[in-house]
C-alpha cells in the first residue's frame, strides 16, 4: 500500500508534462500569453511587477479556498489509487459489446475502405464529440438530481477559481466521470470497429486528441481563474469560453446550472442554458446563500455523503435530520 501511494504521489509533477492534464506546461503557458492580452487592455501604468501581481493575486492564490483545491489535488490522487481505480468500468468490454450488439442488429461490420486520413479525422472528431456530449449529460444531471448535487457541491463550494480548482471534486463524482470516460471511449470504439475495422488510430498533438489539445491550449486554464476572457457573442453560440465557464461558477441564482457545456455551447444552446459573457456584468464565485460550509477536507469528504443519504431518505426522516443538524 505504501509503494502505491508513493507511486501516486510522484506521478504528480508528470501532469505538467502530460498533454492529456489540464494544468500541462503548454497548456499554462498559453494561458499566462492570453492573461496578458487582458492585461495589456487595462487603464494605468503596466509592468512585469503589475502583470505578477495580476496573474498571481495573493488573495487568491493564497486564499483558504485555493489550500483546499490544493489539498484536494494530492488527497483525491491518494484516494483514487487506494479505492476505486482498480473497480472502475474499462472501455474493452463497452466496445465489444457495441460491437457485437451492432453486428447483431446490421449484420457483419462494413470495415469501409476509406483512405486513412478520412477514417483517422472522423475517429478523432468522433471521440471528441461523444466524450464532449456525455460530459454535458453527466453535469446537466449532476446538477438537476438532488443526490448527485450533493457531491458536485464540492467543485461549486470553491469561492475562488485557479487552475487547480479543476481537481476540487468529490471521490463519487471523480468515479462516475471515470465511468464515464470508459463508455464514451467503449461506445466510439466499437462503433468504429464496425464501421472501419481495426486500422483505428486517432488523430493526436503531443499524445492528446487534436480538438482537446486546441481546446485546451485556447485558454482552458482561464476558465477556473479570476480572469475574464470573452470570446465575444458569435464564437461563444459555439464554444463555452473562459468567461462564460466562470459565470457558471457564478454565486448568483440567476447563473445556476447555466453554460454546462465543456468545450462546444450547442448542448447549451439546445437545452436553453447557455449565457454569453456579454450578458453578465460582475460575478462572484460559489454557491451564494447556499454555502455549502465546505471549509475543510473532512467537511468537503463527508459532508456530501450525509446530504446525498438524506435526500435517498424519505421526506419526513430527512426532514428530522436536518432540523438536528
Amino acid at each position: 500500500m505504501i509503494e502505491t501511494l508513493w507511486q501516486s504521489l510522484s506521478s504528480l509533477p508528470g501532469y505538467l508534462l502530460d498533454a492529456n492534464k489540464r494544468i500541462y506546461w503548454l497548456y499554462l503557458l498559453s494561458a499566462i500569453a492570453m492573461a496578458g492580452l487582458v492585461y495589456s487592455k487595462l487603464n494605468g501604468p503596466r509592468s512585469l511587477k503589475g502583470f505578477l501581481g495580476f496573474l498571481f493575486p495573493r488573495d487568491v492564490w493564497l486564499s483558504d479556498s485555493a489550500k483546499l483545491d490544493y489539498g484536494l489535488f494530492v488527497a483525491n490522487k491518494l484516494i483514487k489509487a487506494l479505492t476505486f481505480a482498480p473497480i472502475v468500468l474499462t472501455m474493452v468490454p463497452v466496445a465489444i459489446a457495441i460491437s457485437d450488439g451492432l453486428e447483431w442488429l446490421f449484420g457483419a461490420p462494413l470495415h469501409l475502405a476509406w483512405d486513412d486520413s478520412v477514417v483517422i479525422f472522423l475517429f478523432t472528431l468522433m471521440l471528441f464529440l461523444v466524450d464532449d456530449l456525455t460530459r454535458y449529460l453527466l453535469h446537466l444531471a449532476l446538477h438537476k438530481i438532488p443526490f448527485l448535487w450533493e457531491f458536485h457541491k464540492v467543485h461549486h463550494s470553491a469561492k475562488v477559481l485557479t487552475p487547480f480548482t479543476i481537481y476540487r471534486s468529490h471521490p463519487v463524482e471523480s468515479y462516475l466521470y471515470a465511468c464515464r470516460m470508459a463508455l464514451t471511449q467503449g461506445v466510439v470504439v466499437g462503433l468504429g470497429y464496425f464501421l472501419f475495422g481495426t486500422a483505428l488510430s486517432m488523430f493526436d498533438i503531443l499524445g492528446a486528441n487534436a480538438f482537446v489539445f486546441l481546446f485546451n491550449i485556447f485558454g482552458s486554464n482561464l476558465r477556473h481563474s479570476h480572469i475574464w476572457f470573452s470570446w465575444g457573442d458569435k464564437v461563444e453560440n459555439w464554444f463555452i469560453s473562459p468567461a462564460q465557464h466562470q459565470i457558471h461558477h457564478s454565486a448568483d441564482p440567476a447563473h445556476f446550472d447555466t453554460n454546462l457545456g465543456s468545450a462546444l455551447a450547442i448542448w447549451d444552446r439546445l437545452g436553453g442554458s447557455l449565457i454569453r459573457a456579454s450578458q453578465v456584468e460582475k460575478i462572484e464565485i460559489g454557491v451564494g446563500r447556499y454555502d455549502a460550509g465546505h471549509d475543510s477536507l473532512v467537511a468537503i469528504y463527508f459532508k456530501p455523503l450525509k446530504e446525498a443519504a438524506g435526500c435517498l431518505l424519505p421526506k419526513r426522516i430527512s426532514a428530522v435530520i436536518r432540523r438536528e443538524k
